[in-house]
Parts: structure tokens; C-alpha cells; sequence
């Protein structure tokens, strides 16, 4: 689809770059600059590159859909998730779809990869595209991408996790308050030498906050936070696999893992299987979600309860009201539940103090 020449948030507001301003900076024409956009293998990389860069400091972002954004509405609403691979967001965003739908939107789905630079170029080709708002996993991003949303009037929505506080509302929950409550329920069975299977906890806040939430709750019960023995690793079965066995391999293993959430904890749990390890007899194993995979594995999973579907419709209500022209909500904290099943006990009578 052929570039109109004037960045779309020209329909959002006055002085919004143009095509013009763009070929400018870059020291191009505007029809080098549209080609550079519109069929960029036609523009030659280093071309390309000056007008990407005279893009990005320009906040410009180019009306794909100049006729549909004529009247301000296209009634499409994006959600940039981390990643597709797992049933993680599934349930989230399946409710926050239908909730859209009822409300006459339609949603635009996109990927991030765990990719802090993929969700910037994602969040502005839906910008591009006419999503009227958006939907966020965690707040862990540039805050230019904040201001960037805030100068062009597109509202948008944090999910997975809540703050009170935060630079955009939230409708989730306290990931480090439920870790700890988590651990807690661990350490109260007599645990004291506790593991954790986490994501890279870098650029991800919630990961980030759930590690926090292990070492709260071990120095409430009065053990050294700095003993929690942490794997960082992508999420995935085989990842939470190998994860577990570097752990159980240790001098002294421990006799409880914490994992990030339940795909880690089925590859932990899977990791014990082969290594002929017995949980919980002799290491207990818990996740975080309670995907329907927590009650597939075997032992059955020990895990936090998110209440997925909760938390998508109360993100479309409040995205849809401030598309509408409702003020900014507070956020909204929901709670997730401890469940508790096979996968967790006390440790073995034999177990070394920790």
C-alpha cells in the first residue's frame, strides 16, 4: 500500500512530522522516502538507513491507511504479546478479544520475541496501521515509546503485572507479592536450600519481580536471599529441562525449584523423570500460571493461578473507555491464588540443612 505523504499523526494533532520533514533530514527526495518505506529491498542500505534514522528522530510515522483514518476510526485496537510459542498469553488474549468484538473492534496481534527493540518497531507499524489503542505486557520499555503513544492520542493498557504507579495504567497483578506468597508456602514446609528457573530477568520486569518475590519471602523466614541458587533461560520445555538438571547437578541440589512460570516447571518436571529424580520425594517443583499444562504433567503442578481471562476483559474495558474519551483509569490489581498440588511437599527427612 502506497504512503500518502503525511505521517498519520497529522490526523491526531497540528505540527505531527510529514513526508516532507523526513526527506529533509535524510537529504533525500520525498519519493525516495516513500520507496524506502513502501518497498524498502527497491532502496539501497545506506539510503534506507538515513531515512530510518530521520524516521526515528522525527517520531513520523507514515499513514498506511489514509482513507480508513479519514474519519479518525478504525475500530482496531493492537496487542504486542512476548512470544506465540507457548499457551502463556493464550487465555488472556483470547478474553480480550472477545470483549473487543462485543465492543465492535477488531484485534491486531504481533509478537515481540522478548525483544525490547521488535516491540518498538511493532508498536509503531500498528501506530502505522491505525490501531486507535494498544495493549502492553509489563512496563519494562523506553520511556520514548511512552511519550511517543502519549504525543499522538493513542491510549494504551499494561497487562501481567500492576503498578500502581506506572507511566501507563495496568490491569494485572503483583508478580513480586505472589512470588513471595509462593515461597512462602514453600519455605513453610520445612524447605531451606530453594532454587529458582527464571527468564532472563534483563528486560523483563515480571521474571524480574517473581525472582524478588523468592528472596523476600527467604528473608522474612530469616535465610540468606543471597543463597536463592537462580538459572536464567528462555522459556520453553527443553529450556526448563536443562535448567533443572544444572541445578540437581550442584554439590548440594536443592530440594525445592521455583520456576517462572508452568512451561519451565513441565521441563523441570520432565528433566526429573529422565534423571530418575522423584518429586516431590525428593525435590519439590513449582509454576507460575496454571496454563491447563499444570494439570496434564505428572506430578500435578503446584503453581499461581492467574485469572487470565479476568484480566483480558477488564484490559478491553479499559482501553475501549479511553478510546472513547474516558479518563485514564487507575489500575486495576486483581488477584492470583496459590494452588496447591502433587508436585509440592516437605523435603526428605534426610535433607542437609541449607
Amino acid at each position: 500500500m502506497e504512503e500518502d505523504g503525511k505521517g498519520q499523526a497529522a490526523d491526531r494533532g497540528e505540527g505531527a512530522p510529514t513526508l516532507e520533514d523526513v526527506a529533509r533530514r535524510a537529504g533525500v527526495s520525498t519519493a525516495t522516502v516513500s520507496r524506502a518505506l513502501n518497498t524498502p529491498e527497491r532502496v539501497a542500505p545506506p539510503t534506507r538507513e538515513k531515512v530510518d534514522a530521520a524516521v526515528r528522530a522525527l517520531g513520523y510515522v507514515p499513514n498506511f491507511g489514509a482513507r480508513a483514518m479519514a474519519a479518525r476510526r478504525t475500530n482496531t485496537i493492537g496487542a504486542i504479546i512476548p512470544t506465540m510459542e507457548n499457551a502463556i498469553f493464550a487465555r488472556g488474549i483470547q478474553a480480550f478479544q472477545e470483549a473487543l468484538q462485543a465492543e465492535g473492534y477488531t484485534l491486531l496481534v504481533a509478537s515481540s520475541l522478548y525483544d525490547p527493540a521488535v516491540e518498538e518497531a511493532e508498536v509503531r507499524a500498528l501506530v502505522a496501521r491505525g490501531a486507535e489503542g494498544l495493549l502492553l505486557i509489563g512496563h519494562d520499555r523506553d520511556p520514548a515509546i511512552t511519550r511517543f503513544l502519549a504525543a499522538r492520542g493513542i491510549p494504551a493498557v499494561v497487562t501481567w503485572t500492576w503498578q500502581a504507579d506506572g507511566p501507563v495504567p495496568s490491569v494485572g497483578f503483583d508478580n513480586r507479592a505472589t512470588m513471595q506468597e509462593m515461597a512462602g508456602q514453600v519455605i513453610a514446609m520445612g524447605h531451606r536450600r530453594l532454587a529458582a528457573i527464571s527468564a532472563p530477568t534483563a528486560a523483563n520486569d515480571r521474571a524480574r519481580a517473581r525472582v524478588e518475590g523468592i528472596r523476600a519471602a527467604m528473608a522474612a523466614a530469616g535465610l540468606d536471599p543471597a543463597a536463592l541458587d537462580v538459572v536464567e533461560t528462555p522459556y520453553g520445555i527443553d529450556t526448563g529441562a536443562a535448567a533443572f538438571a544444572r541445578l540437581m547437578s550442584r554439590q548440594h541440589p536443592p530440594t525445592a525449584v521455583i520456576c517462572g512460570n508452568d512451561v519451565l516447571a513441565a521441563g523441570a518436571l520432565r528433566a526429573a523423570h529422565e534423571m530418575g529424580i522423584d518429586v516431590p520425594g525428593r525435590v519439590s517443583v513449582t509454576g507460575f500460571d496454571d496454563i491447563d499444562l499444570a494439570e496434564v504433567v505428572r506430578p500435578a503442578l503446584t503453581t499461581v493461578h492467574v485469572p487470565h481471562r479476568k484480566m483480558g476483559r477488564a484490559a478491553a474495558a479499559a482501553l475501549v473507555a479511553m478510546i472513547r474519551g474516558g479518563p485514564t483509569p487507575a489500575s486495576t490489581r486483581l488477584v492470583a491464588e496459590i494452588r496447591l498440588r502433587a508436585s509440592l511437599a516437605p523435603p526428605p527427612a534426610d535433607a542437609p540443612p541449607g
